[in-house]
């Protein structure tokens, strides 16, 4: 039996995206022109094109207005089992965490807090607002929430920077984590911290995580960059 004939536009995909995976065009570099991706492979623009747009849709290229197509960032990626900080995340990529504190205060919890981290309304926390970097570029915009007795004794730098390692250090056993993920956009000031498009897609993720005796030590809901992170499951 002869087997369908590849689609010339499959074709060019499949080469380009090889060509990607083998560092032959490296990430931020520029491609040729539509014209003469359609001239080397002996095809319309409108073939060229649309190979091209199927490989900005996968996150493999970028478009840039004005200026051309570009092998895209890779994504930072998230494996959707266990329990990890956003550093470990980044650093298991071989990426370089970081963070910016944009405010930190003991305050009440309010009624969202109370439930996640099973606390009343007499309890304190401890909210902080943070951008999370990898390799200096902006990854997520978080608002994180603390059970204060159980943090009263770190220093704000350990829970600033290194919130996991700190609870290890201190013989917590981190247990699971419970997320939702959802779709949004980037709103005005979304934008202006992460240096993207105001409407950029964006990923929503409320996450609780609990240690291993059933208490949540972290309610957190982030907003991370689309085009710059990913989540992936793992069976």
């Amino acid at each position: 039996m002869v087997g369908k004939r590849v689609p010339n536009y499959i074709r060019i995909h499949d080469a380009l995206k090889d060509e990607v995976e083998n560092a032959i065009w490296k990430i931020g570099q520029r491609l040729p022109s539509e014209r003469d991706l359609a001239e080397r492979f002996g095809v319309s623009r409108m073939t060229a094109r649309q190979a091209v747009t199927a490989l900005v849709d996968e996150g493999i290229l970028e478009r840039r207005v004005g200026s051309g197509t570009y092998v895209a960032s890779r994504r930072v990626r998230e494996k959707m089992r266990g329990t990890t900080s956003f550093s470990d995340i980044i650093s298991s990529q071989g990426k370089v965490p970081s963070s910016e504190v944009l405010s930190y205060v003991k305050t009440a919890p309010n009624d969202v807090e109370c439930e996640k981290l099973q606390i009343s309304k007499e309890d304190l926390i401890i909210r902080m607002e943070r951008i999370r970097y990898a390799d200096q570029i902006p990854i997520c915009f978080e608002i994180t929430s603390i059970p204060y007795d159980l943090v009263k004794n770190f220093d704000k730098k350990n829970i600033t920077s290194k919130f996991f390692k700190t609870l290890r250090e201190n013989n917590y056993e981190i247990s699971h984590s419970e997320q939702i993920v959802s779709a949004k956009k980037a709103s005005t000031e979304l934008s202006e911290y992460l240096k993207t498009r105001v409407g950029s897609a964006m990923l929503g993720v409320t996450q609780t995580s609990y240690l291993a005796d059933g208490r949540a030590f972290e309610y957190v809901l982030s907003q991370y960059v689309g085009d710059r992170f990913e989540f992936y499951l793992e069976r």
